[in-house]
């Protein structure tokens, strides 16, 4: 299967039995990101979250009480 970046535009070819490319084809939503980038953007994150100005908003989760 041929998928392109969305950060590099870098076109890649990944097997047709992968998960990723499963998730591609049934949801058109899901984006492919080439590992240079996605590494790139780890790097930088982990670099960002180590300055402390780094905050995550994660959504709350409430317990029911049933």
């Amino acid at each position: 299967m041929r998928v392109q970046c969305v950060m590099c535009d870098k076109i890649e070819t990944i097997e047709d039995e992968t998960l990723v490319a499963k998730r591609l084809r049934n949801r058109p939503i899901h984006t492919y990101m080439c590992n240079e980038c996605s590494e790139r953007i780890e790097k930088r994150t982990r670099e960002r979250i180590a300055t402390g100005n780094f905050k995550l908003y994660e959504s709350k989760k409430t317990e029911e009480d049933w």
